[in-house]
């Protein structure tokens, strides 16, 4: 071979080189890696701060039985990232909802539509609602506490981003879910009267075997499971959906996550993830459990020693949990999205009647600073009389996969929750978060309303039209349509 041949075979080599090394350097840019991060954040209020809701009476926090905490899961396939934050809380205000997201979207950059921030309503924490205690300066101070909070644990889990893969199933658990809402029996009816004195309700909430004859709606036992691990296998998070109310038995004035909060420890037990590094995060949301808790028509009700139904129900759906993951498929090859918007929708405004009997009925609470049940509901005209014709509410939905996650600001019906799953257009799994991104009460169908009972008086806690919840599943349904038609 001739010099001059040696030399155009070893640029010819050389070409090779550096078109295969462009090549190789322009897939390696073009795959996507994801990876995920997960962190808590301490939302545990002062001694002080009230813990009194719109309806419930409960006082000052005392003492604390277990912290609250904001926990944070953060997803990423490349191009879209997911932000999710759970709070020990019964309910929060958008307001609250919207300083958070405001902060972490300057800090993170992650869009505010990609935020989920939920409550778990555990009832044995503050209800961090904006004008609720408005001559409350230890109230006042919380909210903005919980905000910076839920902020600072999000960017925590964004700093935390790295190589992971996914996966998610689901289980039924039917033994802690039963709907509270029941028929009563028909000598019942006359004598069942609501807080503005209007007899004649069918429905009743919590009604013994001895006035009730059944439930008034359905339930939904399935309990959704998203498992992240680390790319080498170690659990780096789980987080978990299940439509069930609190479960309560903690003493009034001590704050609890109640069984969110055991669970959160049980999986991280069971997983041998305590000891960690980074932190693993254990998260149960709630799901559709607006009608939902854990006592039986017609079952003798069991007496339980303080926290002793929490640990249970907590434990058992942890267990439960961690038996699925053994069996889970995690993958890295998946794919993210969001959708937003806000549904304008009426008011339940008091007529000028009800405002008459609100004005007639309140009046002073006894010595102990309690207000009676009319009262109560006096007050709570009153504060509805001045509050706007319509108002918007926040609705989202995220996709992972062929998994698909919609987020409803309201208390949300089992019924609901069971409508969207069947109407979905995702073959792969679909669940609902309650209490997400808003607080706007209680969702009712319309066929509810017309049976009354405690979810249907308006109030704060029950305040939007009665269409409001074919509006607002309509428009998670089509939500799930525009995720679909991106996949």
């Amino acid at each position: 071979m001739t010099f001059r041949s040696l030399k155009q075979l070893c640029a010819l080599i050389l070409t090779l080189f550096l078109v295969s090394s462009v090549s190789s350097l322009a897939q390696s840019k073009a795959k996507k890696i994801f990876r995920a991060g997960a962190a808590t954040s301490n939302i545990t209020p002062l001694m002080g701060v009230p813990l009194d809701g719109t309806i419930m009476q409960i006082g000052p926090a005392r003492d604390v039985h277990d912290e609250l905490h904001a926990r944070c899961l953060v997803l990423d396939d490349g191009s879209t990232r997911l932000a999710f934050a759970v709070i020990d809380n019964t309910m929060v205000s958008q307001e609250v909802y919207d300083h958070a997201k405001k902060l972490i979207h300057e800090h993170t950059g992650i869009p505010v539509q990609n935020i989920c921030i939920s409550a778990t309503h555990t009832h044995s924490t503050p209800r961090a609602v904006v004008g609720l205690k408005p001559n409350s300066a230890e109230h006042k101070d919380y909210l903005n506490f919980l905000a910076i909070r839920i902020s600072d644990g999000v960017r925590r889990a964004v700093n935390r981003l790295a190589p992971a893969k996914i996966g998610w199933g689901s289980f039924q658990e039917p033994r802690y879910v039963h709907n509270r809402r029941r028929f009563l029996k028909e000598q019942f009816l006359a004598a069942n009267k609501n807080p503005f004195g209007i007899g004649g309700e069918i429905v009743s909430m919590n009604a013994n075997a001895s006035k009730a004859e059944k439930e008034a709606g359905p339930t939904d036992p399935a309990v959704s499971v998203i498992s992240v691990q680390h790319a080498d296998g170690r659990p780096l998070a789980v987080f978990a959906n299940y439509s069930l109310h609190y479960i309560g038995g903690i003493p009034g004035g001590t704050v609890s996550a109640d069984y969110y909060g055991v669970f959160a420890d049980r999986v991280q037990q069971l997983l041998q993830a305590d000891r960690q590094s980074p932190p693993f995060v254990s998260i149960m949301s709630n799901g559709t459990s607006g009608d939902i808790n854990a006592n039986a028509l017609g079952q003798p009700r069991k007496k339980y020693a303080r926290y002793e139904r929490m640990t249970l129900v907590g434990n058992d759906l942890a267990e439960g949990t961690v038996e699925l993951i053994k069996e889970l498929e995690h993958r890295s090859d998946i794919t993210l999205a969001a959708a937003a918007t806000e549904l304008e929708l009426k008011v339940r405004k008091p007529s000028g009647k009800r405002i008459a009997w609100a004005n007639k009925t309140q009046v002073a609470a006894d010595h102990k600073g309690r207000l009676s049940r009319p009262q109560i509901y006096a007050r709570e005209s009153l504060i509805l009389k001045d509050y706007p014709d319509t108002v918007k509410i926040p609705l989202q939905a995220f996709r992972i996969g062929d998994l698909a996650i919609t987020q409803s600001p309201c208390e949300t019906f089992a019924e609901t929750g069971l409508a969207i799953k069947k109407e979905s257009p995702f073959a792969g799994q679909t669940f609902t978060v309650e209490l997400a991104n808003g607080y706007s009460g209680y969702l009712p169908s319309p066929q509810q309303f017309v049976w009354g009972g405690y979810e249907t008086w308006p109030a704060r806690s029950s305040f939007l039209e009665e269409q409001a919840e074919p509006k607002i599943r309509a428009t998670l349904l089509d939500l799930l349509k525009q995720l679909h038609s991106k996949k």
